[in-house]
Order: structure tokens, then sequence, then C-alpha cells
């Protein structure tokens, strides 16, 4: 049978069907052979991106950057607003129409939730959301996706912690959208009080076949689960340094608590306290791996999207 994939965009996870996950899958898996050899092929050659990052970012844009390079083509944009004619009190929607001209798609990331589908709705390229704010981070969730699919062989059946911040985390939003599409998943919300999954999220998953429950320690769950995605506390996300600074470091995953167990650890990174570096040795390490994953997954989402709609 042979697949389609139909968005033109990719600003929320919640835009896709298991369909359009499968096939992103399929192709990154046929152009991880690249991603891994530092070949250069030219399925985009004499394409541009236009890396548009209002907030910073290091894995994402250096991997959508690596992506483009590895087909043939080439990226330009700015690392922050202050870099950007944004900061002389030009528009975004000005800034993103100038991009327009020069590219052939636009990746872009912002603090504020919506702007990637404001973006979206005034260009006629394609437009990927590389997160914003503390809403979706739909190409970080394909990622994650097949980190899991190939570490344990599917996605269907399996029991996923979400740990941390998932008051504010953009990535525990969008994969709690994603698991939705799959068959007999279990997700164990843990979290403090203050950071709690937020109730536009509970009312999505609900919608869905996932069973869900919260818990505030690692421990009650760490026998019954087959990954733990951890994530930091964004420090960023306070208006109150106070109120961090109570919650910081409130979750540990280290080496002599994984001892012993069936499971990977995965975290979208960067990594600040919350999983001691004697696990980055183990078997039980996957998110070196996951974040290598996002070259040939961010291949596969250009090269899908570029061809699909030639400029």
């Amino acid at each position: 049978m042979i697949r389609i994939f139909e968005l033109k965009n990719i600003i929320s996870i919640k835009d896709f069907e298991r369909k359009d996950i499968d096939y992103i899958l399929e192709e990154a898996s046929k152009l991880e052979k690249i991603a891994k050899s530092k070949e250069v092929c030219e399925e985009l050659k004499g394409k541009i991106l236009g890396l548009m990052f209002f907030e910073p970012s290091t894995r994402t844009r250096m991997s959508f950057e690596t992506a483009i390079k590895r087909l043939g083509g080439d990226g330009i944009g700015f690392e922050n607003s202050g870099s950007s004619s944004v900061s002389k009190g030009e528009s975004i929607a000005d800034t993103a129409k100038m991009f327009e001209g020069y590219c052939d798609a636009l990746v872009i990331r912002h603090e504020l939730e919506g702007v990637s589908k404001f973006i979206s709705d005034i260009v006629d390229v394609p437009v990927i959301n590389a997160g914003d704010g503390a809403g979706q981070h739909p190409t970080q969730t394909l990622l994650d996706l097949y980190t899991i699919k190939k570490e344990i062989g599917e996605i269907d059946n399996l029991n996923i912690a979400l740990i941390g911040d998932l008051k504010y985390g953009r990535t525990v939003h969008s994969l709690s959208n994603a698991l939705g599409l799959y068959k007999n998943v279990t997700i164990y919300l843990v979290s403090p009080p203050e950071l709690k999954m937020p109730n536009e999220v509970f009312h999505d998953i609900n919608k869905t076949n996932v069973t869900w429950k919260e818990v505030e320690t690692i421990e009650e769950i760490i026998d019954d689960v087959d990954v733990l995605y951890v994530t930091r506390i964004q420090k960023e996300r306070f208006g109150d340094i106070d109120d961090y600074l109570k919650i910081k470091g409130a979750y540990v995953v280290n080496k002599k608590m994984l001892e012993g167990k069936d499971l990977i650890v995965m975290h979208p990174l960067p990594r600040i306290d919350e999983i001691d570096t004697d696990v980055d040795d183990t078997k039980y390490n996957k998110y070196f791996t996951q974040a290598a994953n996002a070259v040939p997954v961010r291949m596969a989402i250009l090269k899908t999207l570029i061809k699909n709609n030639p400029k």
C-alpha cells in the first residue's frame, strides 16, 4: 500500500493521523544511512530552508540545518530576535514574508504559542513549528516516536512515564497527543502539583484510548514502565525565581534506581540535574541517541514537505 503524506505544514501533532506519523518514520528509516554516514545526497539540491528562531535553540536548530545540508540544500536564518530586524521594530509578519521570498520552507521557534500557525496563514511555503512557548513541538515528538520504535520495536502496548515539567513542557504535550493514536498505551504523569499536565491536554487524551494516571514519585511506577521520558524544570517559564527554586531538582534519575529494570531513559535535552551523569554509560541511556535521531527524522520532514509543495 502506497502511503501519501498530505499535510503542507507541521504546526501541531494534533493535525496528524497515525498514517502521517508512519509515513515520516518510514522515510526517516530510509534516510538514516545517509545521516549516519555523513554523506550528502541531492534530494533537495538547490533548496533553501529559512530558520527563524526567535527563541534560543541548540539541538533543534542544528539538526534542521544538518538535515537540509545532508539533503543537498542549505539554510539561512537567525538564532534569536536580537539578531533580526524584529529588534528594530519590524513585525513578525513582515519578517516572515521577507523570508518567504528567499526560502522553500520555514522553520519557526517562538516563545509565544500560535506564532507558527499565524505565519503559516500568511505565507505560501511550508511552515514547520520548531516549538512555540508552552504549546507544541511536533517534530520533537516525531523523533521521540522514532527512537521508541527503534529501541523497543513498537509503540503500541507500552507504558510510558512523562516526568518533570508537564505544565510548560511542550515536548510532553505533543507526545501525549501523539500517543493517543496508538493502541493499549498507558501514560504515567509524574510531576510536582505545581507542574501538573494542563487541563487542555487531558481534554485531548481523554478522547483517545490512552490510559493515564497521575503520580508524584518515580518510585511508584518505575517497575511498570518501558520508557522514562524525563524533562527539565524550565527556569525560563517561571515568573518568580523563588517558585522555581522550590521545585528545582524535584526528580533525579540515577544509575542505582535503574539497576535491574527493563526500560529506556529518554530526554529532549538540555539536561540540567534531572538525570545523573552516572546513567550516561549504561544501557538505559537513549537520550543522546534520541538527539542524533533528529537528523534523519527532520530530513524526512523536509524532503516530504518541500517535494510535495514545490515553490
